[in-house]
C-alpha cells in the first residue's frame, strides 16, 4: 500500500529547463541588441564553452557525486558549509566569466568587460524567470493530506532552498526535504532513498519515487529497491533503465496510486 511519495524537485515539479532557457534568451538578447548577434549562436555556443570548463575543474568529480549540472554553476552562489563548496563559491566567478567571454568569442566579439556584464546579469535572470509545471499544485494539493511527501533534489543546499526560495508555494507541501549536498551522496545513489525511508519511518514496498531523470532519480529508486514514477514529459526514449511505471503528465499519477492500493487489499 502506498503511504508515502518521494518527488524529485527540478523538472518533476519545478520546470527549471524553461527557467534556464528564458535566462539565457534574455541574457543573450542583450549581445543581440548591442553586436547583432543571433540569440541562439550565442547561447549554443556559451553552454558549450560552459560544459567544457565546469569539466576541466577540480570540484567536477564532487559536482557528479552530489548532482550540480553546468548551468547551476552559472547563477549558484555555493554558499554553503563544505570544503568543495567553498572550493566551487572561488572558482565561480571565474567560470562564469569565462563561460560567457568565450561564448561571445566562439561567435566572433572580443569583448572581455561585456562577457563579465552577460555574467552578471545571467544569475538575476535566472532568478526572475521561476517557472513551475502548471499541474504541480493541483496534484501536490490533492495528495498532501493522505500520504507522507518527500522532496529528494540533487544540489547544493543553498542553490535549491533558493529555488524554493522564489517558488515558496512548494516547501510546505513536504514533510521532508533532503537535498543531496547536505546529505553528502546524490541521486542515485541508494543511500539517500534509504535515508529518505528513516525519516518517514516506512518499508519501500510502501512508497513511490516520481522523478523525470532516468540516471538519477528511476535508478536511484531501482537500486534501493523502490518502485519509480518516470514522468516523461519530452516524450524521450528508454535508456538501459526501466522505471516500474511511466507517466507524461503528474495527473496520471493517481491511477497508479490506485492501482497499488487495490492489489495490495
Amino acid at each position: 500500500m502506498v503511504k508515502a511519495i518521494f518527488f524529485d524537485l527540478d523538472d518533476t515539479l519545478l520546470w527549471d529547463k524553461k527557467s534556464v532557457k528564458e535566462a539565457f534568451e534574455k541574457t543573450c538578447r542583450l549581445a543581440e541588441e548591442k553586436y547583432g548577434i543571433p540569440v541562439f549562436d550565442l547561447e549554443e555556443a556559451v553552454r558549450k564553452e560552459a560544459r567544457a570548463l565546469y569539466e576541466g575543474y577540480e570540484t567536477y568529480s564532487f559536482t557528479q557525486m552530489i548532482g550540480i549540472n553546468p548551468f547551476e554553476g552559472l547563477w549558484g552562489e555555493f554558499s554553503d558549509d563544505h570544503d568543495s563548496f567553498r572550493k566551487m563559491k572561488a572558482i565561480v566567478p571565474f567560470y562564469r566569466r569565462d563561460a560567457w567571454t568565450k561564448g561571445l568569442a566562439a561567435v566572433g566579439i572580443d569583448d572581455k568587460e561585456f562577457g563579465e556584464e552577460l555574467a552578471e546579469a545571467f544569475p538575476k535572470f535566472r532568478k526572475e524567470s521561476p517557472f513551475v509545471y502548471e499541474e504541480t499544485f493541483a496534484v501536490l494539493d490533492k495528495l498532501k493530506d493522505q500520504y507522507k511527501l518527500v522532496l529528494i533534489t540533487n544540489g547544493s543546499p543553498h542553490l535549491q532552498n533558493t529555488k524554493l526560495t522564489i517558488t515558496p508555494e512548494i516547501a510546505p507541501y513536504f514533510d521532508e526535504i533532503i537535498i543531496s549536498g547536505g546529505f553528502g551522496k546524490g541521486k542515485p545513489d541508494p543511500s539517500i532513498f534509504d535515508y529518505a525511508l528513516s525519516l518517514v519511518n516506512l518499508d519501500k514496498e510502501d512508497v513511490l519515487m516520481v522523478g523525470d531523470n532516468l540516471m538519477t532519480d528511476i535508478l536511484g529508486a531501482s537500486r534501493a529497491g523502490i518502485k519509480s514514477v518516470w514522468i516523461n514529459r519530452e516524450n524521450s526514449t528508454h535508456s538501459d533503465v526501466v522505471p516500474t511505471y511511466e507517466i507524461t503528465n503528474l495527473h496520471e499519477l493517481f491511477a497508479i496510486i490506485d492501482s497499488n492500493q487495490a492489489v495490495s487489499k
